[in-house]
């Protein structure tokens, strides 16, 4: 007896956790809450997609049914074509089966004088727990229309942080005082960690630089936007690479999440001579590609930004020759998996550069590196981000102008498009070697002109 009696309490203990945890939250506003705002705003969002003009012109006794089938649509074309059909598919078996649990009719009286008329009515019969299947699908199906709602609203907000993420970074081809330079990125979700800029400096120098937060998805992109703002503020004050690299490692340290880091590679390129000052922050080696067909890496630097405040960073420097190609790439490129547990690797990111060398078009070349690694990956979905930015000094021609066009960078062809094009122009010095307007201090690149 003993036994029973310690196994039951043990039992309501367990169900009685089991129940608080469950419910930990919950409350009354909570609940009026669920069925007063939230459904009433899930029902104008759905509703938005019928047209109410064309619906009163129909007769009344075809409204209902015309309103019932532009909600119906308008909540599940907003899903995938696969989990479209599978709602489908599932709310049919639910009338099926509750059609084939039906077991007949019967008259139901309905009293119109108390005494002497009575009226009666058909009504089905079901067998016992029917009501509570019922209100089991249509509870289900409620859930599913607002969870369906909050998925949407937080979409859009992720599109919005998207088209301001990539309004943040360098748009179309630059090309100025003798430098070609192009980025392109494709976020593994709507919005991602990776970035990189394209920043020219008064006194004629260009920063190339590209930088990978740890992790992705909406956290990275928040410090992703945070470390942008800091790399700008600390070059218009002017700073060289290492001291520039030791303050942002600072700023990171005191400002980002201690379970986050960021790795940079940072190039300062003198376009007129090729003269490069480069640190490497815990990030994978930029490659250079020689005219000559040989490839060198800039591994020198240090640890990751963030991860110790008083870190010291060393600077690589060299020259960057006319017709030599500057690559700078994010894990994403390499670490992509075939559906075989293949990498593509930096072997398959060299071999591929090696290909494509001689195109003088660095869009082609971006579009080439990011398809390949697309089609490498094939229907496997990336766990990373995928970045990549190429720079390469110009000889024997026409320097050109700030932005360009970025070349025919099209969506269809796999690659998300760079926003913004256009071109761009600066004065020429007196020394007959072009000089890069100073920037404003609303823009980072040349102006743009429509």
């Amino acid at each position: 007896m003993a036994d029973n009696s310690t196994w039951t309490r043990e039992q309501s203990s367990r169900v009685r956790d089991f129940y608080n945890a469950y419910t930990r939250g919950a409350s009354v506003e909570a609940f009026q809450r669920l069925f007063t705002r939230d459904t009433r705003d899930a029902y104008r969002y759905f509703s938005n997609a019928v047209d109410r003009e064309a619906l009163t012109m129909l007769p009344w006794w075809k409204r209902p049914a015309i309103f019932a089938r532009g909600l119906f649509l308008a909540l599940t074309m907003k899903m995938s074509p696969a989990r479209r059909v599978l709602f489908a598919v599932a709310l049919a078996a639910a009338v099926i089966g509750l059609a084939m649990m039906l077991d007949g009719f019967h008259a139901v009286w309905i009293p119109i004088d108390p005494i002497v008329l009575r009226f009666p009515l058909p009504a089905p019969e079901w067998p016992a727990g029917t009501a509570w299947l019922l209100l089991s699908i249509l509870g289900l199906t409620f859930l599913i229309v607002l969870e369906v709602f909050e998925r949407l609203s937080l979409k859009n907000d992720l599109e919005i942080a998207r088209d301001i993420q990539q309004a943040m970074l360098p748009s179309g081809l630059y090309s100025s005082g003798g430098l070609d330079a192009f980025g392109a990125t494709r976020a593994a979700n709507t919005v991602g960690g990776d970035f990189y800029d394209i920043l020219p400096r008064p006194d004629g120098r260009v920063v190339i630089a590209l930088g990978d937060v740890a992790g992705k998805g909406s956290p990275a992109a928040l410090l992703m936007a945070i470390l942008l703002a800091m790399l700008r503020t600390l070059l218009d004050e002017g700073l060289d690479a290492e001291p520039l690299i030791n303050r942002l490692n600072v700023q990171i340290s005191r400002h980002a999440p201690s379970s986050r880091f960021i790795t940079l590679q940072f190039v300062n390129l003198d376009p007129a001579t090729g003269d490069f000052v480069a640190v490497n922050a815990g990030h994978l080696p930029a490659l250079i590609r020689r005219r000559n067909g040989g490839v060198e890496r800039l591994s020198e630097g240090g640890i990751a930004l963030g991860m110790f405040d008083n870190s010291a960073y060393t600077a690589e420097r060299g020259r960057l020759e006319p017709g030599d190609l500057l690559v700078l790439y994010s894990d994403g490129i390499t670490e992509a998996e075939s559906p075989s547990g293949t990498p593509f690797d930096e072997e398959g990111l060299v071999s591929l550069i090696n290909a494509h060398a001689g195109n003088p078009s660095l869009v082609d070349i971006g579009k080439a590196v990011i398809k390949a690694v697309e089609h490498h990956a094939q229907d496997v979905r990336f766990a990373d981000d995928l970045t990549v930015l190429l720079a390469r000094r110009t000889e024997g021609r026409d320097p050109g102008f700030g932005i360009r066009d970025s070349e025919g960078w099209d969506s269809d062809d796999g690659v998300p498009p760079i926003p913004g094009t256009g071109s761009a122009s600066v004065e020429g010095g007196t020394t007959g070697q072009p000089e890069p307007r100073t920037p404003i201090p609303e823009s980072r690149t040349p102006t743009i002109e429509s």
